[in-house]
């Protein structure tokens, strides 16, 4: 299968895809991952006992100001109105689950979005762990859906 890649233009550089011809549309994705932690670690988080701070909140909420920033991060990722940001973090058996949700109308998707809300949620769950936890580890993140409708 030969498929050509979007964001190359003619000469073979780099180009950010103009999507000017399409349609305003509701575009929602949801995207998640995952941080596996020591449960002394998740003990501490859950007791509100890392030094600094609330770990599940914070990381909420630079999750939500990483989706805000994607077009900023990314070269050739449109910079997007977006009318919602939800981003969870959740403590399981043996680590932290963030799923982020977003959605905006417009012309493109909001993939990115909701991966980097993810990803920068895990990070932070990450930097604020660091002290108590080397064992941590960050992966499955992953769109998990991303839908569009008519606006």
């Amino acid at each position: 299968m030969n498929k050509k890649l979007s964001h190359i233009g003619n000469d073979n550089r780099p180009a950010m895809v103009d999507v000017s011809h399409k349609p305003q549309q509701k575009r929602i994705a949801v995207a998640s991952g995952f941080i596996a932690l020591e449960p002394e670690t998740l003990r501490l988080i859950g007791d509100n006992q890392i030094k600094k701070g609330n770990v599940l909140l914070t990381a909420e909420l630079a999750g939500v100001m990483a989706a805000k920033k994607t077009g900023e991060m990314i070269p050739l990722c449109h910079p997007l109105l977006l009318s919602k940001i939800d981003v969870k973090a959740e403590a399981e058996t043996d680590g932290v689950r963030v799923v982020g949700t977003v959605i905006c109308t417009g012309q493109t998707g909001v993939e990115m979005e909701a991966l980097s809300g993810v990803s920068m949620a895990l990070l932070t769950i990450y930097d604020m762990c660091k002290a108590v936890d080397k064992t941590m580890e960050i992966g499955q993140i992953k769109l998990l859906e991303k839908t569009k409708e008519d606006a």
